[in-house]
């Protein structure tokens, strides 16, 4: 079976060295000429642990191309996979024109009976809007070829995406007849085969599925934080809390981590876009809402920890080992660093930065702010000097730092912890003054 996947962003990029590792052959295709040229000659733009492996491996086998032609993707393929950005507009809803731009493009070439299959995250009704954009073209150009629009939403973990795509706990398909249905069990046949659940609904319950789902997750987080909060004040430690909480099964220990708030490509995007859908509705989303608020405060109270304690913040140097939103990946979009950092250099404060995968980015985004950013080749440099030293983001190499060279480094012991890595006890023991996050 011949595919395409347009766009060859993360989610794209995953999918089609997935599916070719599925053995299908696959076409990805962008607009962007830089990004195919480095894909063909076997890079990768982006950070994901082994996706570099899996690429070369089907460039090797022949079985993935990427082009910046439209036309010739979609007239060889039979299934066609949309996986473009959806970024958030100014009022947070979901900017679907690159979704639209794919479907007219469809419309406009495709010669046989496709599948067109959303993996993009799309608000509700998307799938019925693809369907009219391309018989719309089909019927400028006086065609009568069939096909089936099919609502397919990705779960993919960034740092984690290849054992959440071959791996995963169910595949979410939204169709409107067993034709699509069987076509897309054949696309996914060694899941399939492997006895992965399939989920099979309409294509506006697949299309919610991906945001009830996120918007979940992203509640869960925040509920975490809050208690988190709460047991600093009430002197509870929510990492017992947490435990507790997780060996209840209605529950489960997962994104029960207390932190300086939730970031990344999807739970801001999506949150924020469920709310727009709701608005839309006429259907109060006040839960959602609320979380997103309460997100946004919470990167804010970490930001109020260290200024409580260093008091004014003018000319002080504050050392942060983390930029990203999460480990495993170079990813800044919406990272609570992102806030923290620029809080605490609008206060006054000197940022010493260090980050496995991050400073590239972090350089575009806090350019801004370059004078007052040394971005370290080192974990222990972001140290040297600093009055304080604060913990982001929880990269394994930060688990297992030299405590007595850090603390001989630090102008002044502090030591925030914003992901709870360490036990107070040990570093208090040390000579640290220790802070974390609802312990």
């Amino acid at each position: 079976m011949n595919i395409a996947v347009f766009g060859t962003g993360y989610v794209g990029l995953v999918s089609g060295v997935c599916f070719a590792d599925f053995g299908l052959k696959v076409i990805c295709v962008d607009i962007d000429r830089e990004k195919i040229d480095l894909l063909n000659n076997g890079k990768v733009p982006i950070y994901e642990p082994g996706l570099e492996t899996f690429l070369e491996r089907n460039r090797h086998n022949e079985r993935i191309m990427f082009t910046t032609d439209a036309r010739y993707a979609i007239e060889k393929a039979e299934v066609i996979f949309i996986a473009v950005g959806t970024p958030p507009g100014e009022n947070g809803e979901a900017d679907l024109s690159y979704v639209y731009q794919v479907a007219e493009d469809i419309g406009k070439y495709m010669n046989r009976y496709k599948v067109v299959v959303n993996k993009s995250t799309v608000p509700i009704g998307t799938g019925q809007q693809v369907k009219k954009i391309m018989q719309g073209q089909l019927n400028l150009r006086n065609a009568e070829y069939s096909f089936d629009v099919v609502s397919n939403p990705e779960f993919l973990r960034e740092g984690k995406a290849l054992q959440d795509f071959t791996h995963p706990d169910r595949v979410v398909v939204g169709v409107e007849n067993e034709k699509a249905a069987d076509i897309m069990k054949k696309v996914y046949r060694p899941l399939y085969l492997n006895e992965t659940p399939f989920i099979i609904t309409n294509i506006e319950t697949a299309e919610m599925i991906k945001y009830a789902c996120n918007a979940f997750l992203a509640t869960k987080i925040t509920f975490i934080n809050e208690i988190a909060n709460l047991c600093e004040k009430a002197g509870a430690n929510v990492q017992q809390v947490a435990k507790a909480m997780g060996r209840d099964g209605r529950i489960s220990p997962k994104f029960l981590h207390a932190g300086p708030g939730y970031g990344g490509s999807c739970f801001p995007k999506d949150t924020k876009a469920l709310g727009q859908i709701g608005k839309k509705l006429g259907c109060s989303m006040s839960l959602v809402e609320t979380t997103i608020a309460a997100n946004e405060k919470q990167k804010r109270y970490m930001v109020e920890k260290i200024k409580n304690r260093l008091g004014s913040l003018e000319g002080k140097k504050i050392g942060i080992l983390g930029l990203t939103f999460k480990p495993e990946t170079d990813d800044m979009r919406e990272a609570p660093s992102i806030t923290i950092i620029q809080d605490l250099i609008t206060m006054g404060a000197r940022i010493r930065a260090y980050d496995p995968q991050g400073i590239k980015e972090a350089g575009k985004i806090f350019e801004a702010y370059e004078e007052h950013i040394c971005y370290c080749r080192y974990a222990y440099d972001a140290a040297e000097g600093a009055d304080a030293l604060v913990i982001v983001t929880e990269w394994h190499e930060f688990r297992s730092m030299d405590l007595v060279l850090l603390k001989k480094l630090l102008n002044r012991p502090l030591f925030f912890d914003l992901r709870n890595i360490y036990e107070k006890e040990e570093l208090t023991a040390m000579g640290f003054e220790y802070f974390g996050v609802g312990v």
